[in-house]
């Protein structure tokens, strides 16, 4: 069977970056699993257990020589994957066979690699979201002055700014942000804590000594960089950690969703476009095509993405008392690919919100294009400012207006309410501001001025820890 005969997984293929890849791959997992043998062999010898320095030797002489296919054969006899690489650890150090896994069960492996995974999978996506949080600011701060038409219903409405609009995509990200730090923080161990959470097998190997178990506990927890560990676990630590994580990605993917999808909206509408290379096809049969298949893959992984949360809640909820195994297969498949999508989808969002191309010309045209019906109010102080009677200025407004409309739906034509308006005598007072009275400027509100207020507030506040990395260390692009 060659590598192109069976399914592989295109977020692994495809879309996922390689470091996120390794994360969950099956190397990396039983790398750990034998540096957690070792942790806590290390730990027992230190509280007094007869564990040698030879043993510990052993293990560390093993740890990243898998022997994956003596694993398998153990595997198919046994039924049992964590004891198949007990076994098969064993075979390579045969003095530490009689300490390992001494006391443990197999969720102290199990459970305790999923918790390392999870938290250097949130270090690899935090610093992406960030970027891509950075870049938006930049596009936002940029574009913060640029009148354009807001849109209710996806019906011109009343205008905003190109960069106030970005304003809303990045307030979505900083939440998922908070979210996301919050739970890298919030992390802890299981540690070690027995067959059903009671530590009754540490507490047998301590003769009784409460401390000395507390303690086993605690080393094994820091040798792996965490503070704590769970204070009362069952045979697992309870499947609503998992729900609280991927419920956070699966929010990240609502955001990423709701900003491509206007992003593709406004590629519709000429507007702003994602980048495009100079080769890049559009469409196999349509060569003129620039479909914004950036955004449209951010929509498609976020879809998947937005999906999972759904089975970590339904896990969470059928976990029978100590534990149930219905639990193992689906988190496999849930968490890797929750991870994965979201690496997958915050690459593409970094490539888009790096390259967002704006046409002015076009945005002005369509504003252009609406902005007399929205002047008409204006049109109406000024003629009322003149001694005009307001109801006579609201009775010529509408006919002209419905007149204007008439012409743009039934005959395709440019909106000619200006013209309709110059033309008319009864506006003479106002012929001379009418252009004032129509900048786009000064429809905006303070669009611009709340813009550079939220960049250069909210967000560089919340981009300040990651200051170094958005500079362009450790490879984050920017």
């Amino acid at each position: 069977m060659n590598d192109r005969s069976r399914y592989v997984s295109p977020l692994v293929e495809r879309y996922a970056t390689h470091e996120m890849s390794a994360l969950f791959s099956d190397e990396h997992k039983f790398r750990t699993w034998r540096r957690l043998w070792l942790a806590l062999a290390r730990a027992e010898q230190s509280l007094g257990l007869p564990i040698s320095d030879a043993q510990i030797a052993s293990i560390e002489a093993h740890l990243d020589d898998i022997n994956f296919e003596a694993a398998a054969k153990y595997e198919r006899e046994l039924r049992h994957d964590v004891m198949a690489h007990v076994h098969a650890l064993g075979d390579l150090a045969p003095e530490a066979r009689p300490i390992l896994h001494l006391g443990a069960t197999s969720c102290y492996v199990g459970d305790n690699t999923d918790l390392i995974v999870m938290r250097s999978a949130l270090d690899l996506l935090l610093p992406k979201l960030a970027g891509a949080i950075s870049r938006l600011a930049e596009f936002a701060e940029r574009w913060a002055d640029q009148p354009t038409l807001g849109f209710t219903h996806f019906q011109p409405a009343q205008l905003t700014t190109v960069g106030k609009r970005a304003t809303l995509w990045i307030a979505d990200l900083l939440m998922d942000l908070e979210n996301l730090q919050r739970l890298r923080g919030w992390l802890k161990f299981r540690g070690t804590k027995g067959t059903t959470g009671t530590q009754a097998s540490f507490l047998t190997l301590f003769d009784g000594d409460h401390g000395k178990v507390e303690a086993l506990d605690r080393a094994v927890a820091q040798a792996f960089g965490f503070e704590q560990s769970y204070p009362v676990t069952g045979q697992t630590y309870s499947r609503k950690v998992d729900h609280e994580i991927l419920s956070a990605l699966g929010s990240l993917g609502v955001s990423a969703h709701k900003l491509a999808t206007d992003l593709r909206l406004l590629a519709h509408l000429k507007e702003i476009e994602e980048p495009f290379e100079k080769k890049q096809i559009g469409s196999s049969a349509m060569a003129y095509k620039r479909n914004p298949m950036r955004s449209e893959r951010i929509c498609s992984l976020a879809r998947h993405l937005m999906t999972l949360p759904a089975d970590t809640a339904a896990t969470a909820a059928t976990q029978w008392m100590e534990r149930t195994l219905d639990d193992s297969a689906v988190r496999r498949i849930a968490i890797a690919e929750a991870f994965l999508s979201a690496d997958g989808m915050l690459e593409t969002l970094l490539d888009v919100t790096g390259g967002l191309v704006v046409y002015p010309k076009v945005v002005e045209r369509h504003t252009a294009a609406e902005l007399p019906f929205m002047a008409t109010e204006n049109v109406i102080m000024a003629m009322v400012r003149a001694g005009a009677d307001r109801q006579e200025v609201h009775e010529s407004i509408r006919v002209h207006s419905q007149a204007a409309a008439s012409r743009v739906k039934n005959e395709g034509a440019d909106n000619d309410l200006l013209d309709r308006i110059r033309g008319d005598r009864f506006f003479a007072p106002i012929h001379a501001v009418l252009d004032s009275l129509l900048d786009p400027r000064t429809f905006v509100g303070r669009a611009p001025e709340q813009t550079r207020a939220f960049v250069r507030g909210d967000v560089a506040a919340a981009l300040l820890p990651w200051k170094d990395r958005l500079s362009g260390g450790q490879g984050l692009r920017v």
